[in-house]
């Protein structure tokens, strides 16, 4: 009997170590929350600067203080034209934001830029239709990274799926360099919708997240052949969509909540 007892003990302490192993790898894997800011506009994305942070919606912008949280400026476009703003970027004092006519088929693209100083859109360049709908668009390393997502669901255009999605590379001025498709295992995690978001880290290593899972996709990329690899995942405490690097704080991102109509700070693990 007491052989047995012990054999039990022993059994039950390897599974709390297994346990606490488990905990402590979802821990070392997951983002931390910082802070919360309510934003009627967070439905698309987030981007931010040094004294503000902008919600997303379509063909709205809505400008926030960093320390009050209160909307201080907004940007509203006519919808028939700007249809589906879905990111911006802070790129040498303007913001450039990434468009398409989602759920328009056929697909077109374009990068709107505004002056965050004023909220007044200043200029435009138009990729017309082709990849697909592009999603957000980083400029790194003196190259334009532009996502252009299709859609297995509502939005994709007949014979492109999910499984089209890609990421190119352009010149300063968009001459097209390369492009890359995502990995197998991130499309699957996308189901039938896309990448919403991407930015380049200071690591080297590319950022996505999708449209719906709360998952940041670390890739990088390939040493050969045209398709991105994955690295790992970091569990984020929002669902998808696009976010952004916070200007102030390294290792730390701002997503957008849409069920809370909140732009969320986050610490990256």
């Amino acid at each position: 009997m007491f052989a047995f007892i012990l054999r039990l003990s022993t059994i039950f302490l390897a599974l709390l170590v297994m346990a606490e192993v488990a905990w402590a790898d979802d821990a070392a894997t997951a983002a931390t929350v910082l802070a919360h800011m309510e934003a009627g506009e967070a439905h698309q994305g987030v981007t931010n600067d040094a004294q503000h942070v902008y919600a997303i919606s379509n063909s709205t912008i809505g400008k926030y203080d960093r320390a009050s949280g209160k909307r201080v400026a907004a940007w509203s476009g006519d919808p028939q034209v700007f249809i589906h703003i879905n990111s911006c970027e802070m790129v040498s004092g303007r913001m450039a934001c990434a468009m398409s006519n989602f759920p328009n088929v056929p697909m077109d693209s374009s990068v709107e830029w505004f002056d965050p100083a004023t909220m007044r859109h200043v200029r435009s360049h138009s990729f017309g239709p082709g990849h697909g709908s592009l999603t957000w668009i980083d400029w790194h390393d003196g190259f334009w990274w532009a996502c252009f997502a299709n859609y297995t669901a509502t939005g994709g255009e007949a014979g492109r799926g999910t499984q089209s999605t890609v990421l190119v590379k352009y010149s300063a001025d968009f001459v097209e360099r390369e492009s890359w498709l995502f990995p197998r295992d991130v499309l699957d995690r996308f189901g039938d919708f896309s990448a919403s978001g991407g930015r380049w880290g200071r690591d080297g290593m590319l950022y996505v997240t999708g449209h719906t899972r709360p998952e940041m996709y670390v890739l990088r990329l390939p040493e050969a052949g045209g398709r991105l690899v994955h690295v790992r995942t970091i569990t984020l405490p929002t669902g998808g969509q696009a976010f952004d690097w916070d200007a102030t704080r390294p290792d730390t991102v701002w997503t957008i909540s849409r069920d809370k109509a909140e732009l969320v700070q986050s610490r990256l693990p």
